[in-house]
Protein backbone atom coordinates (compact mmCIF):
# COMPACT_ATOMS: atom_id res chain seq x y z
CA UNK A 1 0.00 0.00 0.00
CA UNK A 2 1.31 3.40 -0.98
CA UNK A 3 0.12 5.07 2.19
CA UNK A 4 1.86 2.63 4.54
CA UNK A 5 4.29 4.12 7.06
CA UNK A 6 7.66 2.43 6.96
CA UNK A 7 9.02 1.88 10.47
CA UNK A 8 12.47 0.48 11.20
CA UNK A 9 13.07 -1.28 14.54
CA UNK A 10 16.63 -2.19 15.48
CA UNK A 11 17.55 -5.03 17.81
CA UNK A 12 14.74 -7.36 16.69
CA UNK A 13 16.75 -10.41 17.77
CA UNK A 14 16.47 -9.12 21.33
CA UNK A 15 13.53 -9.07 23.72
CA UNK A 16 12.48 -5.42 23.34
CA UNK A 17 12.88 -5.32 19.59
CA UNK A 18 10.88 -8.52 19.19
CA UNK A 19 8.06 -7.26 21.38
CA UNK A 20 8.00 -3.90 19.62
CA UNK A 21 7.66 -5.29 16.10
CA UNK A 22 4.96 -7.69 17.30
CA UNK A 23 3.05 -4.73 18.70
CA UNK A 24 3.48 -2.56 15.59
CA UNK A 25 2.44 -5.34 13.22
CA UNK A 26 -0.98 -5.41 14.87
CA UNK A 27 -1.63 -2.26 12.82
CA UNK A 28 -2.74 -2.36 9.19
CA UNK A 29 -1.12 0.87 8.02
CA UNK A 30 2.56 0.11 8.68
CA UNK A 31 5.38 -1.77 7.03
CA UNK A 32 7.88 -2.86 9.69
CA UNK A 33 11.52 -3.52 8.85
CA UNK A 34 13.58 -5.22 11.53
CA UNK A 35 17.35 -4.80 11.56
CA UNK A 36 19.81 -6.82 13.61
CA UNK A 37 23.21 -8.41 13.11
CA UNK A 38 21.78 -11.60 14.64
CA UNK A 39 18.89 -13.71 13.39
CA UNK A 40 15.78 -13.54 15.61
CA UNK A 41 15.10 -16.77 17.50
CA UNK A 42 11.35 -16.08 17.41
CA UNK A 43 9.73 -15.52 14.02
CA UNK A 44 7.23 -12.66 13.73
CA UNK A 45 4.70 -12.96 10.91
CA UNK A 46 4.80 -9.95 8.61
CA UNK A 47 8.22 -8.70 9.70
CA UNK A 48 10.57 -7.63 6.91
CA UNK A 49 13.89 -8.71 8.46
CA UNK A 50 17.26 -7.47 7.24
CA UNK A 51 20.42 -8.85 8.81
CA UNK A 52 22.91 -6.00 9.05
CA UNK A 53 25.27 -4.28 11.46
CA UNK A 54 24.20 -0.75 12.36
CA UNK A 55 27.74 0.45 11.61
CA UNK A 56 27.45 -0.61 7.96
CA UNK A 57 27.82 2.50 5.75
CA UNK A 58 25.17 1.14 3.35
CA UNK A 59 22.55 1.71 6.07
CA UNK A 60 22.12 5.26 4.72
CA UNK A 61 21.11 3.90 1.33
CA UNK A 62 18.68 1.43 2.94
CA UNK A 63 16.90 4.11 4.95
CA UNK A 64 16.70 6.43 1.97
CA UNK A 65 15.58 3.74 -0.49
CA UNK A 66 12.84 2.44 1.81
CA UNK A 67 11.61 5.98 2.55
CA UNK A 68 11.62 5.25 6.27
CA UNK A 69 9.29 7.38 8.36
CA UNK A 70 10.39 6.36 11.87
CA UNK A 71 13.33 4.53 13.43
CA UNK A 72 12.91 2.92 16.86
CA UNK A 73 16.36 2.07 18.20
CA UNK A 74 16.32 -0.89 20.61
CA UNK A 75 19.65 -2.56 19.82
CA UNK A 76 21.52 -2.45 23.13
CA UNK A 77 23.78 -4.97 24.86
CA UNK A 78 23.37 -4.62 28.60
CA UNK A 79 26.75 -5.36 30.16
CA UNK A 80 27.65 -5.01 33.83
CA UNK A 81 31.33 -4.24 33.42
CA UNK A 82 32.35 -1.42 31.12
CA UNK A 83 34.04 -2.87 28.04
CA UNK A 84 35.32 -1.65 24.70
CA UNK A 85 33.22 -4.21 22.82
CA UNK A 86 30.07 -3.04 24.62
CA UNK A 87 30.96 0.59 23.96
CA UNK A 88 31.59 -0.12 20.28
CA UNK A 89 28.28 -1.90 19.80
CA UNK A 90 26.08 0.29 21.98
CA UNK A 91 27.52 3.78 21.67
CA UNK A 92 29.25 3.74 18.30
CA UNK A 93 26.43 1.66 16.82
CA UNK A 94 23.94 4.30 17.94
CA UNK A 95 26.15 7.12 16.67
CA UNK A 96 26.41 5.47 13.23
CA UNK A 97 22.65 4.86 13.16
CA UNK A 98 21.86 8.47 14.06
CA UNK A 99 24.29 9.67 11.41
CA UNK A 100 22.60 7.46 8.82
CA UNK A 101 19.18 8.78 9.85
CA UNK A 102 20.41 12.33 9.41
CA UNK A 103 21.94 11.62 5.99
CA UNK A 104 18.83 9.78 4.80
CA UNK A 105 16.45 12.44 6.10
CA UNK A 106 14.48 10.14 8.43
CA UNK A 107 11.78 12.37 9.98
CA UNK A 108 11.46 10.67 13.38
CA UNK A 109 13.80 8.72 15.68
CA UNK A 110 12.95 7.17 19.07
CA UNK A 111 15.56 5.99 21.57
CA UNK A 112 15.12 3.90 24.72
CA UNK A 113 17.13 5.01 27.77
CA UNK A 114 16.88 4.92 31.56
CA UNK A 115 16.43 7.28 34.50
CA UNK A 116 19.57 5.63 35.92
CA UNK A 117 21.55 8.15 33.85
CA UNK A 118 20.76 10.77 36.54
CA UNK A 119 22.70 8.81 39.12
CA UNK A 120 21.73 8.13 42.73
CA UNK A 121 23.22 10.84 44.92
CA UNK A 122 22.54 12.27 48.41
CA UNK A 123 21.92 15.76 46.98
CA UNK A 124 19.38 14.65 44.38
CA UNK A 125 16.00 16.39 44.48
CA UNK A 126 13.10 14.02 45.13
CA UNK A 127 12.00 14.23 41.48
CA UNK A 128 14.49 15.08 38.72
CA UNK A 129 13.36 16.80 35.56
CA UNK A 130 14.69 15.86 32.16
CA UNK A 131 17.21 18.73 32.14
CA UNK A 132 18.93 17.44 35.30
CA UNK A 133 22.66 16.66 34.84
CA UNK A 134 23.52 13.05 33.95
CA UNK A 135 25.58 11.99 36.97
CA UNK A 136 25.18 8.21 36.72
CA UNK A 137 28.12 6.03 37.73
CA UNK A 138 30.19 4.93 34.74
CA UNK A 139 31.54 1.87 36.56
CA UNK A 140 28.60 -0.13 35.24
CA UNK A 141 28.73 -0.66 31.49
CA UNK A 142 25.06 -0.15 30.74
CA UNK A 143 24.86 3.14 32.71
CA UNK A 144 28.02 4.47 31.05
CA UNK A 145 26.75 3.54 27.59
CA UNK A 146 23.31 5.11 28.15
CA UNK A 147 24.97 8.38 29.16
CA UNK A 148 27.32 8.38 26.17
CA UNK A 149 24.44 7.56 23.82
CA UNK A 150 22.47 10.53 25.11
CA UNK A 151 25.47 12.81 24.57
CA UNK A 152 25.62 11.70 20.95
CA UNK A 153 21.86 12.18 20.67
CA UNK A 154 22.15 15.79 21.90
CA UNK A 155 24.81 16.52 19.32
CA UNK A 156 22.75 14.83 16.61
CA UNK A 157 19.67 16.92 17.44
CA UNK A 158 21.67 20.15 17.27
CA UNK A 159 23.00 19.21 13.84
CA UNK A 160 19.66 17.88 12.57
CA UNK A 161 16.97 20.20 13.95
CA UNK A 162 14.38 18.97 11.42
CA UNK A 163 14.52 15.43 12.81
CA UNK A 164 12.07 14.72 15.62
CA UNK A 165 14.18 12.88 18.19
CA UNK A 166 12.44 11.48 21.27
CA UNK A 167 14.33 9.80 24.14
CA UNK A 168 12.29 7.78 26.62
CA UNK A 169 14.06 7.37 29.96
CA UNK A 170 12.35 4.48 31.71
CA UNK A 171 12.34 3.85 35.43
CA UNK A 172 13.27 0.43 36.85
CA UNK A 173 11.66 -2.05 34.46
CA UNK A 174 10.01 -5.04 36.14
CA UNK A 175 8.07 -7.86 34.52
CA UNK A 176 7.74 -11.65 34.42
CA UNK A 177 9.83 -12.01 31.24
CA UNK A 178 12.04 -8.92 31.08
CA UNK A 179 15.73 -9.30 31.93
CA UNK A 180 16.75 -6.00 33.51
CA UNK A 181 19.04 -4.88 36.35
CA UNK A 182 16.02 -4.66 38.67
CA UNK A 183 14.57 -8.07 37.75
CA UNK A 184 17.99 -9.66 38.22
CA UNK A 185 18.19 -8.01 41.63
CA UNK A 186 14.69 -9.23 42.58
CA UNK A 187 15.31 -12.77 41.32
CA UNK A 188 18.06 -13.31 43.87
CA UNK A 189 16.97 -15.51 46.77
CA UNK A 190 18.41 -12.98 49.19
CA UNK A 191 18.51 -9.28 48.42
CA UNK A 192 21.54 -7.32 49.58
CA UNK A 193 20.58 -3.95 51.08
CA UNK A 194 22.65 -1.27 52.74
CA UNK A 195 22.15 -0.97 56.47
CA UNK A 196 20.25 2.19 57.37
CA UNK A 197 19.09 3.01 53.82
CA UNK A 198 15.66 2.55 52.25
CA UNK A 199 15.54 4.73 49.10
CA UNK A 200 12.41 5.41 47.11
CA UNK A 201 12.20 3.55 43.79
CA UNK A 202 10.24 4.06 40.58
CA UNK A 203 9.20 1.03 38.58
CA UNK A 204 7.40 0.44 35.30
CA UNK A 205 5.86 -2.77 34.02
CA UNK A 206 7.45 -4.27 30.92
CA UNK A 207 4.09 -4.06 29.08
CA UNK A 208 3.94 -0.32 29.79
CA UNK A 209 7.44 0.05 28.31
CA UNK A 210 6.23 -1.41 25.01
CA UNK A 211 3.04 0.69 25.18
CA UNK A 212 5.03 3.89 25.75
CA UNK A 213 7.30 3.18 22.79
CA UNK A 214 4.31 2.39 20.58
CA UNK A 215 2.60 5.57 21.79
CA UNK A 216 5.66 7.60 20.81
CA UNK A 217 5.51 6.04 17.33
CA UNK A 218 1.76 6.37 16.81
CA UNK A 219 0.82 9.40 18.90
CA UNK A 220 -1.35 12.08 17.37
CA UNK A 221 1.52 14.51 17.93
CA UNK A 222 5.13 14.22 16.83
CA UNK A 223 7.10 14.11 20.07
CA UNK A 224 10.50 15.71 20.51
CA UNK A 225 12.87 15.78 23.47
CA UNK A 226 13.46 13.69 26.56
CA UNK A 227 10.71 12.08 28.63
CA UNK A 228 10.95 10.32 31.98
CA UNK A 229 8.57 7.34 31.85
CA UNK A 230 7.49 5.39 34.94
CA UNK A 231 4.72 5.23 37.48
CA UNK A 232 4.43 8.64 39.13
CA UNK A 233 4.15 6.99 42.52
CA UNK A 234 7.36 5.77 44.11
CA UNK A 235 7.90 2.80 46.39
CA UNK A 236 10.40 2.27 49.22
CA UNK A 237 12.98 -0.39 48.45
CA UNK A 238 12.05 -2.46 51.48
CA UNK A 239 8.37 -2.45 50.53
CA UNK A 240 9.33 -3.65 47.07
CA UNK A 241 11.34 -6.48 48.56
CA UNK A 242 8.41 -7.40 50.80
CA UNK A 243 6.02 -7.57 47.83
CA UNK A 244 8.58 -9.64 45.96
CA UNK A 245 8.91 -11.94 49.02
CA UNK A 246 12.66 -11.41 49.14
CA UNK A 247 14.70 -11.65 52.32
CA UNK A 248 16.65 -8.40 52.80
CA UNK A 249 20.24 -8.86 53.94
CA UNK A 250 21.38 -5.50 55.36
CA UNK A 251 25.14 -4.99 55.35
CA UNK A 252 27.34 -2.02 56.19
CA UNK A 253 27.76 0.07 53.08
CA UNK A 254 31.59 0.46 53.36
CA UNK A 255 31.90 -3.33 53.33
CA UNK A 256 29.49 -3.64 50.38
CA UNK A 257 31.41 -1.09 48.32
CA UNK A 258 34.70 -2.76 49.21
CA UNK A 259 33.37 -6.17 48.11
CA UNK A 260 32.12 -4.84 44.77
CA UNK A 261 35.39 -2.99 44.18
CA UNK A 262 37.23 -6.31 44.56
CA UNK A 263 34.79 -8.55 42.72
CA UNK A 264 33.55 -6.10 40.11
CA UNK A 265 29.98 -5.18 39.13
CA UNK A 266 29.06 -8.85 38.62
CA UNK A 267 28.54 -9.11 42.40
CA UNK A 268 25.63 -6.66 42.27
CA UNK A 269 23.25 -6.27 39.29
CA UNK A 270 22.35 -2.77 40.52
CA UNK A 271 24.97 -0.13 41.34
CA UNK A 272 25.07 0.14 45.12
CA UNK A 273 24.41 3.88 45.04
CA UNK A 274 20.86 3.10 43.81
CA UNK A 275 20.29 1.02 46.96
CA UNK A 276 21.43 3.96 49.06
CA UNK A 277 20.20 7.24 47.56
CA UNK A 278 17.09 8.27 45.58
CA UNK A 279 16.95 8.39 41.79
CA UNK A 280 13.42 9.48 40.89
CA UNK A 281 12.31 11.17 37.68
CA UNK A 282 9.71 13.92 37.43
CA UNK A 283 6.81 12.67 35.28
CA UNK A 284 5.27 16.02 34.34
CA UNK A 285 6.38 15.85 30.70
CA UNK A 286 5.20 12.24 30.41
CA UNK A 287 1.78 13.27 31.66
CA UNK A 288 1.33 16.68 30.01
CA UNK A 289 3.36 16.49 26.79
CA UNK A 290 3.68 12.80 25.89
CA UNK A 291 0.19 12.25 27.33
CA UNK A 292 1.03 8.73 28.39
CA UNK A 293 -0.16 7.00 31.55
CA UNK A 294 1.24 3.60 32.66
CA UNK A 295 -1.55 1.09 33.22
CA UNK A 296 0.15 -0.84 36.03
CA UNK A 297 0.67 0.56 39.52
CA UNK A 298 4.02 -0.20 41.21
CA UNK A 299 2.31 -2.65 43.57
CA UNK A 300 0.63 -4.52 40.71
CA UNK A 301 3.92 -4.67 38.81
CA UNK A 302 5.93 -6.17 41.65
CA UNK A 303 3.11 -8.50 42.78
CA UNK A 304 2.77 -9.97 39.29
CA UNK A 305 6.54 -10.45 39.05
CA UNK A 306 6.61 -12.18 42.43
CA UNK A 307 3.64 -14.41 41.62
CA UNK A 308 5.17 -15.51 38.34
CA UNK A 309 8.40 -16.37 40.13
CA UNK A 310 6.50 -18.52 42.64
CA UNK A 311 4.56 -20.29 39.90
CA UNK A 312 7.76 -21.01 38.02
CA UNK A 313 9.12 -22.76 41.09
CA UNK A 314 6.12 -25.10 40.99
CA UNK A 315 4.97 -24.53 44.54
CA UNK A 316 1.73 -26.34 43.85
CA UNK A 317 -1.88 -25.79 42.79
CA UNK A 318 -2.65 -23.42 45.65
CA UNK A 319 0.00 -20.96 44.52
CA UNK A 320 -1.22 -21.08 40.92
CA UNK A 321 -4.80 -20.43 42.00
CA UNK A 322 -3.70 -17.50 44.17
CA UNK A 323 -1.69 -16.11 41.27
CA UNK A 324 -4.69 -16.33 38.91
CA UNK A 325 -6.93 -14.56 41.44
CA UNK A 326 -4.42 -11.78 42.05
CA UNK A 327 -3.81 -11.31 38.34
CA UNK A 328 -7.53 -11.04 37.52
CA UNK A 329 -8.09 -8.64 40.45
CA UNK A 330 -5.29 -6.37 39.22
CA UNK A 331 -6.59 -6.59 35.64
CA UNK A 332 -10.06 -5.49 36.75
CA UNK A 333 -8.58 -2.56 38.66
CA UNK A 334 -6.53 -1.45 35.64
CA UNK A 335 -9.54 -1.65 33.32
CA UNK A 336 -11.59 0.39 35.79
CA UNK A 337 -8.90 3.10 35.90
CA UNK A 338 -8.76 3.21 32.08
CA UNK A 339 -12.55 3.61 31.86
CA UNK A 340 -12.51 6.38 34.47
CA UNK A 341 -9.72 8.25 32.65
CA UNK A 342 -11.57 7.83 29.35
CA UNK A 343 -14.78 9.16 30.87
CA UNK A 344 -12.98 12.17 32.34
CA UNK A 345 -11.37 12.88 28.97
CA UNK A 346 -14.72 12.74 27.18
CA UNK A 347 -16.33 15.07 29.71
CA UNK A 348 -13.45 17.53 29.24
CA UNK A 349 -13.87 17.45 25.46
CA UNK A 350 -17.66 18.00 25.73
CA UNK A 351 -17.08 20.96 28.05
CA UNK A 352 -14.52 22.41 25.65
CA UNK A 353 -16.94 22.12 22.70
CA UNK A 354 -19.76 23.67 24.70
CA UNK A 355 -17.64 26.68 25.53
Amino acid sequence: MADERVIVVTGVAGYWGNRMVTRLLEQDDVHVIGIDDETPQVNVDGLDFIQADLRNPLLIELLRQEEVDTVVHLKFRETLAASESGFEQNVMGTAKLLGACGEAGVPRVILKSSTMVYGARPDNPMFMREDHPLNGSKKYGYVRDWIEIEKYADSFQEQNPDTLLAILRFGNIVGPKADTPMTRFLREEEAITLLGFDPMMQVIHEDDVVSALAHAVNGAEAYRGVFNVASEKGMPLWKMLGLATKLPIPILHPFAYWSVSLGGPRLAPLPLDYLRFPCMGDMTRMRDVLRFTPQYTPEETVREFSAQQRVRKLLGKKSRETFEQDRLRDTLERRKRVRERGGASKRARRKSHAE
